[in-house]
């Protein structure tokens, strides 16, 4: 995972990829989805305690958690994984504070992509379908592969995030699972 950036002496700031500077303390909280940027565009805000059924269904975010092995000390796939695989496709267009440390907030990691969250949205369930592709790919049953194959062939992302967008209310903090 990248170091996180920290421009002046504050460890409250944080530069995005945009190059604009926000404070961790003022400008995240927990209920933010997105952020409306001084540079004019809004970007997607992600907290390590936002559930992974932010971008995927329960019974989805359950089969990762069950099955992917992180490499580190977590027993679990987690937020902070999700976004370390999309920081590895975009390592330029995410800023990622460590606030772990800092009680002065109610999260412990905050990423911001210099994309919007319905752009987000759909990068993560692009990376979760390779992930499962991939895991598919170990399977010695090859019936399986053409399965799972001619059923991502009809998959069509974006219209998965339209219609999981609309079925829950993430202008609520307190939208709920699907």
């Amino acid at each position: 995972m990248a170091e996180p950036r920290v421009p002046g002496g504050r460890e409250s700031e944080l530069e995005l990829a945009c190059g604009e500077v926000i404070d961790t303390h003022d400008d995240l909280h927990m209920g933010i989805r997105a952020l409306d940027c001084a540079c004019g565009e809004t970007h997607a805000v992600v907290l390590g305690a936002h559930p992974l059924s932010r971008f995927v269904p329960e019974f989805l975010a359950d089969i990762l958690t069950e099955t992917v092995e992180p490499a580190d000390d977590h027993d679990e796939f987690t937020m902070a994984h999700l976004m370390g695989v999309v920081m590895e496709e975009f390592p330029e267009q995410v800023a990622v504070a460590d606030a772990a440390d800092d009680g002065a907030v109610g999260f412990s990691m905050a990423w911001v992509t210099d994309f919007d969250s319905r752009r987000l949205h759909e990068i993560v369930v692009e990376l979760i379908v390779e992930l499962m592709e991939h895991a598919v790919s170990h399977s010695e049953d090859d019936a399986v592969m053409s399965e799972f194959e001619a059923q991502m062939l009809e998959f069509d992302v974006e219209a998965f995030v339209e219609q999981y967008r609309a079925e829950r209310n993430f202008d609520d903090r307190h939208d709920s699972a699907v």
